[in-house]
């Protein structure tokens, strides 16, 4: 299987934006057919972002308080081997360290935002909005 690797992460204004990027190292994201957005806060439990099932290109989101909807696009280039977020209107709420993740099947939707299902991870990046 194929290494995810985040990256794109850093120090933003509150309402500025970021566009992370998840990349298949040694591989590509045809092992995949879920690709997910998660992100942990600190003393914070792990928190579903996003997910894209990559045969139908179908997408879903966060319905949590703090929703995403709205504000994050998750997107996957195949041709590139990577899965994007692009995040606008970024809060000093939505700081935290954000992974990339991965199944190999297609999951359910209501196992996509559940972070036990996913079988691969990249190593995070810090996301910190600020002023």
């Amino acid at each position: 299987q194929a290494q995810l690797v985040e990256s794109g992460g850093g120090l933003v204004q509150p309402g500025g934006s970021l566009r992370l990027s998840c990349a298949a190292s040694g591989g590509t994201l045809g092992s995949y057919a879920t690709m997910g957005w998660f992100r942990q806060a600190s003393g914070k439990e792990r928190e579903f972002v996003a997910a894209i099932r990559r045969s139908g290109d179908s997408t879903y989101y966060a319905n949590s308080a703090n929703s995403v909807k709205g504000r994050f696009t998750i997107s996957a280039d195949n041709a590139k081997n990577t899965v994007y977020l692009e995040m606008n209107g970024l809060k000093p709420e939505d700081t935290a360290v954000y992974y990339c993740a991965a199944h190999s099947f297609s999951l359910a939707p209501e196992y996509r935002s559940d972070y036990r299902r996913y079988s691969y991870w990249g190593q995070g990046t810090q996301v910190t909005v600020s002023s």
